[in-house]
């Protein structure tokens, strides 16, 4: 790398190096690596909470409800892959991973488990407010490689719904844009007749945005959790990393060749009649952009679970609860699971009631109609923070900074690799 100016001003004498496929794949399994199978030891018993779980498989960081909501992307100079989300494996493919990562076959993994997005680097501008200044002069650095996590909402979101809008839960959701009326869910109150607790006084009331916020806030504690693992192995195999800031609503997603959808700021704002009327005589409702899925050669990798990827919010919800209850759903299919006795365990698990299933779907559509979007505040997909991850050169620290700033390990990285790489224009 190449700092210009300032007191740390230097340049490498080295050129750059890139990761190897074994480093590479020790960190993409530190960030969401399959590990086993989540052991869902929970009670099953009706109102008891155990069929939230949508999934039975273990990462190597915990997700809630096992839906695993964060897949990861790796971009280096020679292209760039997601990683397969667990989904994604048929039964005996997770088997043979979860016995691969036993044995510490990192690099068999990390083969089996990429799918090619794009042949070159990907990455958004670097002016702001694609990014930071201070990280503008070494992100996306020639042999660097880059770790996005990549959050998807819906499918949390709603699995989250069916639990919330159970008749033992029975909470009941208002939308703060439309003078806090009932988000579509105005029979099921008990006032109405129905099994959801709108009275005030029972605690059990919350907003759109109060829902939004805790859903983007589980998924982005997950993300989190890959971060730190992406830095203890950054550091266990003596490289440098950090992380960098990617909270945009749409750069990175229109650098993956993301399927994007627009819309009016005014409508992605939720103005009503007058702000938007406004708006638009004053210039100022310029169309949103933001993503709605990745497809590569007709392959679809990510897919929200909402329109246009499902006919209807309707049609999403029942996905959902097919994901958990259908034929080969997760407590149906009867296999994926730790369980001694599989069959009999899933037996006697019950299904998600009708009336959640029916207030999840009015709500879910009065979103859709009402905000043409869902969720309703973020977008299907975000990003946050990535992490890019390169060799050190010590002779930049050792010029500015105190020995004990690198380890050993980093010190023995930099006398391995250097040693056969060819140098460069010199230091300044």
């Amino acid at each position: 790398m190449k700092m210009e100016s300032g007191p740390l001003a230097f340049q490498s004498r080295f050129a750059p190096m890139p990761l190897t496929e074994s480093e590479e794949a020790a960190l993409a399994f530190a960030a969401c690596g399959i590990t086993g199978y989540a052991l869902a030891d929970l009670c099953y018993a009706r109102g008891e909470g155990g069929n939230i779980m949508a999934g039975l498989v273990g990462r190597t960081i915990a997700a809630g409800d096992a839906v695993h909501t964060v897949s990861l992307v790796v971009t280096n100079d020679t292209g760039t892959h997601l990683l397969k989300h667990p989904r994604d494996f048929s039964t005996g493919e997770l088997a043979q991973l979860i016995e691969w990562s036993r044995d510490g076959k990192l690099t068999e993994m990390y083969r089996s488990s990429r799918v090619c997005v794009k042949k070159t680097r990907s990455a958004p501008p670097l002016e702001p407010l694609f990014n930071i200044n201070a990280n503008r002069w070494s992100v996306h650095a020639p042999g660097s490689t880059y770790f996005l996590p990549i959050n998807d909402l819906t499918l949390l979101y709603i699995n989250g719904l069916l639990e919330i809008f159970n008749e033992t839960t029975g909470a009941f959701l208002l939308d703060e844009r439309a003078n806090f009326q009932p988000a579509g869910l105005s029979r099921f109150g008990r006032t109405k007749g129905g099994h959801l607790e709108d009275d005030p006084r029972r605690g059990r009331i919350a907003t759109i945005r109060h829902v939004e916020l805790m859903v983007a806030e589980f998924a982005s504690v997950e993300q989190g959790m890959m971060l730190q693992n992406l830095g203890l192995m950054t550091q266990a195999l003596g490289l440098g990393g950090f992380p960098n800031f990617a909270n945009h609503e749409f750069g990175w997603f229109q650098a993956l060749g993301f399927r994007m959808g627009s819309m009016p700021a005014s409508r992605y704002l939720g103005m009503k009649l007058l702000a938007r009327t406004a708006a638009r005589l004053l210039g100022r409702d310029l169309p949103v952009p933001y993503p709605l899925g990745l497809e590569v050669d007709g392959q679809v990798l990510l897919k929200p679970f909402c329109p246009p990827y499902y006919p209807s919010m309707r049609a999403a919800v029942e996905a959902v609860v097919d994901l958990k209850f259908g034929t080969h759903g997760v407590f149906r299919g009867g296999s994926g699971s730790i369980w001694k006795n599989s069959g009999a365990v899933l037996d006697q698990i019950p299904s998600l009631s009708e009336a959640a299933v029916a207030a999840t779907i009015a709500y879910c559509e009065y979103l859709w109609k009402r905000y043409g979007r869902f969720p309703v505040y973020v977008a299907p997909y975000r990003t946050v923070v990535g992490f890019q991850a390169v060799h050190l050169d010590s002779e930049f620290y050792d010029r500015f900074y105190r020995p004990e700033a690198l380890s050993e390990t980093q010190r023995n990285d930099f006398a391995r690799w250097s040693r056969g790489n060819a140098p460069g224009t010199g230091n300044k």
